[in-house]
């Protein structure tokens, strides 16, 4: 990923907090037909590993079994128009560009095949993603001879991040009179991610 200094967001709190708000990632692997995405939902633990699971008849967890995989978070994006800019109106010379926010993670991969863990596993991903509801679902919720059929029809993953990057492209490259312009246009535009960048824009220090 092409890092400019200027965009680049190493604190780890950060980068930890995108990936628990937006956990579903592209996993890029290297297997024996090339290069190789999948997507999923990856949970990251307490002490900073990244869990997940697949489909029994997926290749990825036979093929990237003991490799280097990339996993990576998309946190929010817009396009951003240079009818923006307060230096548009004074010069013309602006152009668009796009507003973005990920992180890269990076570690080996190792594959799970044992049915207690998925379940703590699933227990775990549940609780997370159903805490939000008036009445969570629970894994228990469903027969117990259907859940041990659903878990012997996955293997888990869980990859030991060895390095974490980020890029938060968020308009640190213009001046405050034209991230002014950005947040207004992006806050008239509505919808989630404009909002949300929007809010990373002004908070730019």
């Amino acid at each position: 990923m092409y890092l400019p200094s200027h965009f680049a967001e190493s604190r780890v709190e950060v980068l930890h907090a995108l990936m628990r708000e937006r956990p579903f990632a592209t996993l890029v692997t290297q297997g024996k037909a090339g290069p190789g995405a999948d997507h999923l939902p990856l949970h990251l633990t307490p002490d900073g590993r990244l869990q997940g699971h697949v489909a029994r008849a997926n290749p990825l967890w036979r093929d990237a079994a003991g490799s280097d995989v990339l996993a990576i978070f998309h946190g929010p994006q817009a396009y951003v128009t240079p009818s923006w800019y307060a230096t548009k109106r004074e010069h013309g010379r602006a152009v668009p560009t796009w507003n973005y926010v990920v992180v890269h993670a990076r570690g080996r991969l190792r594959a799970v095949d044992d049915a207690a863990w998925l379940r703590r596993q699933l227990d775990d991903l549940v609780e997370r993603h159903e805490s939000g509801f008036e009445h969570p679902w629970r894994v228990d919720d469903a027969p117990a001879d259907y859940i041990d059929k659903m878990l012997a029809t996955i293997v888990g993953i869980e990859i030991a991040i060895v390095e974490l990057s980020g890029k938060w492209k968020i308009s640190q490259n213009q001046p405050a009179t034209n991230r002014a312009g950005v947040v207004a246009g992006l806050r008239q535009q509505g919808g989630t991610d404009s909002l949300a960048m929007a809010a990373l824009v002004d908070a730019i220090e």
